[in-house]
């Protein structure tokens, strides 16, 4: 039970307990907060139940750990916390705990908006942009953002124009490379991810599920091209450029 967890924590932050657990401060267990959300991603993309359940397990260790480190400052607890997420999933659902409807996902994610940018009004809060954290990855923020852009009528009507800005974008950093301007180069690279992200959004793909894939695949694929090579009894800085492809299209076929 999660009060179970509760308790744990407060033994190990409390008179007595444990000297590492009550040294973190809220800042610098932000890695440790990163990395667990990264290694529940992991256990996801491996498929394997035991491996979701542990690391979903850790990363709640780590927002228990947050909520009670803001309780013994007074300022929320862990049942705060829970019950904060509760009330908000009842007031941004009224087609299900209300007289709402909502026919379509569509429907759903335009009225969600709608109840965040009132629940967050203010002058702060005025660019449908907002509310996409600074810090996410840039490949799930750009898409985010060009979600946000989207539903209110700012998108392409079909694949192709978004694949003719693709190739637009391909050009124009070709362009630029024959100029060998680093600031040039990089802001055209970027127009080019980011037109990128815009044809995985409009086919539905996740780009960073899909760079993920593609590098567990490298590695798949870089690490046959090592054992075929030690097998050989040899030192991949031995090996020609020719002789690594060779394995690397073979490990391709396995």
């Amino acid at each position: 039970k999660l009060s179970d967890l509760v308790a744990v924590m407060k033994r190990l932050r409390g008179p007595g307990g444990c000297p590492w657990d009550r040294e973190p401060t809220a800042e610098s267990i932000k890695p440790f907060l990163l990395e667990e959300t990264y290694e529940v991603l992991e256990a996801l993309d491996e498929g394997k139940p035991h491996l979701v359940r542990e690391e979903l397990g850790a990363l709640l260790f780590q927002i228990v750990f947050l909520s009670e480190r803001a309780s013994e400052e007074g300022r929320f607890a862990s049942d705060d916390v829970i019950g904060g997420i509760a009330d908000k999933m009842v007031k941004r659902h009224p087609h299900v705990f209300g007289d709402a409807e909502a026919k379509t996902s569509a429907d759903v994610l335009n009225r969600w908006e709608r109840q965040k940018r009132a629940e967050k009004g203010g002058p702060g809060k005025r660019s449908a942009l907002d509310g996409v954290p600074r810090e996410l990855p840039a490949l799930l923020r750009a898409q985010r953002l060009q979600d946000k852009a989207s539903r209110v009528g700012f998108d392409w009507d079909h694949p192709e124009q978004v694949m003719e800005k693709v190739e637009e974008e391909l050009r124009e950093f070709r362009e630029v490379l024959a100029s060998k301007d680093p600031e040039r180069m990089e802001e055209e690279l970027g127009d080019l991810f980011f037109s990128l992200v815009n044809i995985a959004r409009f086919i539905g793909v996740n780009p960073e599920d899909a760079l993920r894939k593609t590098i567990s695949k490298f590695i798949r694929r870089f690490r046959h091209i090592e054992e075929k090579a030690h097998e050989a009894g040899r030192d991949l800085g031995e090996m020609t450029l020719a002789e690594m492809d060779a394995l690397w299209e073979e490990a391709k076929k396995a």
